[in-house]
């Protein structure tokens, strides 16, 4: 490189869209089993706003240790720089895109110009899929995979003793996704069908075109109705919207069936134990292997990522006002020159 310093967004104070600035700071250098990613794209996920807005609501016992300034972002993708003596993996460049430190770091300065990562958060980048397309598969598609293929790790939810185990999914398993549009639900959608099972998305009415073209083979839209009120006997419920109201899907499901909030909401064991069903979640967490195949299905035509929108990084204010106003469609990118 021919500069040590570069351009990076960070966070000087918590608040809205606006406290993000544009700014010059140093460039990272990497550390034991890291390597330095020249970034060209990067993927936003509501840790990144959760973390702007400073976690409101969140107690502080939860919290994690944050130190101002900081630079957002955990999704990538670029070429590699430079690595440290220990890394074989990888040379320098490589293509490659992954989802950095996550759980670990909520937010692993990737709003940046180059970013250092653990060589064993990274996959390759498929050649035929761009930048933007990898960046805005990381923490949506391992969430994805991790809830509804392969848990990966032993680390239990921060929410449940429970240990997350997927459902096996075919061609006589009924899955309903709710939040099916947005970034989680759509690579989700895609996922289960892939698997072969019977699909019911659940969206605002704009996106059954999309949602259709993607492989559901039914739609709700929730502004006309409940789908709790229409969904009958589902094996399964991945709800990406999750939360407090994830409790209205247990009435959808048949006995045997789960129930996947990915924001978890408040169940009560012996309500579930009644009823027959199973409620567990788990944490996404950072996989390089299984990034990988999430690239080769991506790679194949499988997969298909869909990008709401994109902006500059010097334009990650107004990529996080657009993600403020919700009903998004798959992910909101920011791309690096």
């Amino acid at each position: 490189m021919a500069t040590n310093t570069m351009k990076a967004t960070r966070l000087h104070e918590y608040g809205g869209p606006e406290v993000l600035r544009h700014e010059e700071v140093e460039v990272p250098e990497p550390g034991p089993g890291e390597v330095l990613v020249r970034v060209h794209a990067v993927g936003l996920n509501p840790p990144d706003w959760y973390v702007r807005e400073g976690m409101p609501g969140v107690p502080d016992e939860f919290k994690p240790p944050f130190e101002l300034p900081l630079i957002p972002g955990t999704d990538v993708s670029g070429i590699v720089e430079a690595i440290a003596a220990d890394v074989h993996d990888f040379e320098v460049g490589d293509e490659v895109f992954g989802l950095l430190r996550f759980p670990v770091a909520l937010q692993s300065s990737a709003y940046a110009e180059y970013v250092t990562a653990p060589a064993s958060d990274l996959a390759r980048k498929p050649a035929g899929v761009d930048h933007v397309h990898a960046a805005g598969l990381a923490m949506s598609g391992l969430t994805a995979w991790q809830f509804l293929i392969e848990v990966g790790h032993a680390h239990p939810s921060p929410f449940q003793e429970a240990q997350h185990r997927p459902m096996a999914l075919g061609s006589e398993t009924t899955v309903l996704i709710n939040g099916a549009a947005g970034g989680v639900g759509h690579l989700a959608l895609q996922l289960a069908k892939w698997k072969g099972a019977h699909i019911i998305a659940v969206a605002s009415g704009p996106h059954e075109t999309f949602l259709r073209e993607l492989g559901a083979d039914e739609f709700i839209d929730y502004t006309k109705e409940r789908p709790e009120d229409v969904a009958r006997d589902v094996d399964l419920v991945l709800d990406a919207v999750g939360g407090p109201r994830s409790r209205r899907f247990l009435r959808t499901l048949k006995r045997g069936g789960a129930l996947y909030p990915v924001y978890f909401g408040e169940f009560d064991d012996e309500e579930n134990e009644k009823l027959g069903v199973t409620v567990t979640g788990t944490q996404v967490r950072s996989n390089g292997a299984q990034l990988a195949e999430l690239g080769r299905l991506l790679d194949a035509g499988t997969l298909r990522v869909a990008i709401d929108s994109t902006f500059p990084l010097a334009g990650a204010s107004a990529a996080h006002e657009r993600a403020a106003r919700g009903h998004i469609r798959g992910k909101i990118v920011l791309t690096v020159a």
